[in-house]
């Protein structure tokens, strides 16, 4: 069975405190903004590890593809 959006949500914050978080998706291929305090002081590919390491081997086993937007609390703030 293939995840949904709110899965892919469910698995991120279990393993990532998230002040923010958006995902979206049809089953296969999904899109996410999160926005967590863990991302301070933390270049882009420290940051995505951060979210394979709360996915963990559902990134290989069920997820084919995510695009991930992460941002602090202050950047995202910035943006609105």
């Amino acid at each position: 069975m293939l995840p949904t959006p709110e899965d892919i949500r469910k698995y991120i914050n279990n393993g990532l405190e998230c002040e923010h978080l958006e995902v979206t998706g049809d089953g296969a291929h999904f899109e996410a903004v999160i926005v967590s305090p863990a991302f301070e002081g933390k270049r882009l590919i420290a940051r995505h590890q951060l979210v394979y390491a709360a996915l963990g081997d559902r990134m290989r086993e069920e997820i084919h593809a995510l695009s991930m937007k992460t941002l602090t609390p202050e950047e995202f703030k910035a943006r609105a």
